[in-house]
């Protein structure tokens, strides 16, 4: 289907057309999950959380059947890419938490070494990577908003640009700018740390 055709499906949806409604998942559902599956092969290996499990559990968070309005596709993606990154984050944050083990290293009985599971690096790294975005946001959220779109969503500049209201060319030059800007802000996170 078109991207027309699913925007106009989630504009129905929006109406209280459950028909429309049902056909949105299985239409979006491909794409939801090649994005769930990038985000989940940047975890840690081992992952309970399965890209699956991942979308729609992100599905259920945007409404399930009862979708809001949506004025776009790109904006779904967005959206759905921010359900995904809050899920992540929330994996992540529930097994360091102390009732869970916290700071404890997981090591299976083979481990001979001292060194961190990979998993570690990337549970830190999505962290920090959150709490930089988090600071963006603060500092300006319309470029905040770009970089979720375009990391989490995968979306393309031009639709990021649309959905925005802003040029292709003042997209790619405010994407410049928010990863210098996030990269200095990880380093400093990364320092504090």
């Amino acid at each position: 289907m078109t991207t027309h055709g699913i925007t106009h499906l989630l504009q129905q949806a929006e109406a209280g057309d459950a028909s429309a409604a049902e056909k949105i998942l299985p239409l979006v559902y491909t794409e939801l999950r090649k994005l769930a599956a990038a985000k989940m092969a940047r975890e840690q290996p081992g992952q309970t959380l399965q890209p699956t499990a991942l979308v729609h559990e992100a599905w259920l968070r945007l409404g399930g059947a009862a979708q809001p309005e949506w004025k776009s596709r790109a904006q779904f993606f967005a959206a759905a890419a921010e359900a995904m990154r809050r899920i992540l984050i929330e994996n992540v944050r529930r097994r360091r938490a102390v009732r869970h083990g916290g700071g404890l290293e997981k090591v299976s009985a083979s481990a001979t070494g001292f060194d961190l599971p990979a998993g570690a690096a990337n549970d830190t790294a999505l962290l920090l990577l959150n709490d930089a975005l988090d600071a963006f946001a603060a500092h300006d959220p319309r470029k905040a908003t770009l970089v979720k779109q375009w990391y989490f969503a995968g979306l393309q500049l031009a639709e990021i640009a649309a959905t925005l209201g802003i040029s292709e060319r003042t997209a790619k030059r405010d994407l410049a700018y928010a990863r210098a800007w996030l990269f200095n802000e990880v380093k400093r996170l990364r320092a504090q740390s």
